[in-house]
């Protein structure tokens, strides 16, 4: 083969030739099995994750500002000390209980609004540090008391894209469901092109990722191409893998983005006013590309960013209805899973 044939197309777009229309492509529900789905959803919750749960977008937690939010009914606050390293710790100030998230960071000081107490990340007045990391991406927390497992030093993380040569943001969303509820949504693959028509088409579920030197225990492999505009399409070849008991990465195998990853991570929060609970989707969405002009796509990445935020945003409107609908017949025994 010479090096114009093996020279990828200049356009990534596909033109489908006989467009389908919804109701006449191929059921899957024979496919996905609630057996096998529910099998692959006790293998992720079963693999360890050291404690350790997303708190969101590292770049939402800045140099002058404390970020709030409870994790697994646990109130936390995070900020970042004068050298720009994530701290995390109990929300509620020790002294009289105030919200620690409201007030300012100065100088990498975290300072209580009721009474100026201080805060450096360290032990003081009876107040202990949680553990934190930042991923460069993601901010994280360990909650030993919330996880129960082993500790780990660090989050158990898939491998990216280097920074470098790609395009990443961050989308976050709640729902009324838990975790797995979350997980179960990403391990059924099979609903993609008939719950998201508008984004997925020519969807095949493959049983084993071993023409990509996979196992079937590696994930599932998936053929699908992204639609685009009218019979435009890009073709690509993804495997969906569940590297944690919240988290589950799908990545780009084949075709047009090869190596690009979306993680979705699944945080509990902690029950509504009603006795529901709730659950964070912060998914991470890290593109890349080998064209060279995806360094177009680089420079365009503040334009790019609420644009890949807003195709997540429209997926997860269908996906939290999803798990949410799970987590109602799960919760009231009437699952067929």
């Amino acid at each position: 083969m010479t090096q114009e044939a093996r020279r990828p197309p200049r356009l990534p777009l596909r033109l489908r030739r006989r467009p389908e229309p919804w109701d006449r492509q191929r059921p899957t529900w024979r496919d996905a099995k609630p057996a096998r789905i529910a099998e692959a959803v006790k293998a992720a919750l079963a693999r360890p994750s050291g404690n350790w749960f997303v708190l969101g977008a590292a770049r939402d937690i800045g140099a002058d500002r404390a970020v709030g939010r409870t994790v697994a009914g646990i109130e936390v606050v995070a900020w970042r000390d004068a050298a720009g390293r994530l701290l995390a710790g109990p929300g509620a100030c020790p002294h009289l209980g105030a919200p620690l998230a409201q007030g300012p960071v100065r100088c990498g000081i975290l300072r209580c609004r009721w009474h100026g107490l201080p805060l450096d990340g360290a032990p003081f007045a009876g107040w202990e540090p949680f553990p934190a990391y930042d991923d460069g991406l993601l901010a994280w927390v360990r909650l030993d008391e919330a996880g129960g497992e082993r500790p780990l030093p660090q989050p158990v993380l898939p491998a990216r894209p280097k920074a470098a040569g790609a395009v990443a943001t961050v989308y976050t969303a709640t729902g009324c469901c838990e975790p797995e509820d979350v997980v179960a949504n990403r391990l059924d693959p099979w609903h993609g092109a008939w719950f998201h028509p508008y984004s997925f088409v020519d969807l095949t579920v493959l049983d084993a990722p071993a023409e990509h030197g996979g196992k079937p225990s590696d994930g599932l492999t998936v053929e699908v191409s992204f639609k685009v505009a009218g019979r435009a399409v890009v073709p690509v070849t993804a495997l969906f893998t569940a590297p944690g008991p919240r988290t589950v990465v799908m990545r780009i195998l084949a075709g047009e983005g090869q190596g690009s990853v979306v993680e979705t991570h699944a945080t509990p929060l902690g029950p509504d006013d009603r006795g529901r609970p709730r659950t964070a989707v912060v998914e991470a969405i890290v593109a890349t590309s080998g064209r060279p002009g995806f360094a177009l796509a680089r420079a365009a990445a503040p334009a790019l960013r609420p644009l890949m935020r807003a195709a997540a945003r429209r997926l997860w409107r269908d996906d939290l209805a999803y798990a949410e609908r799970r987590w109602e017949l799960r919760s009231s025994g009437r699952h067929p899973g």
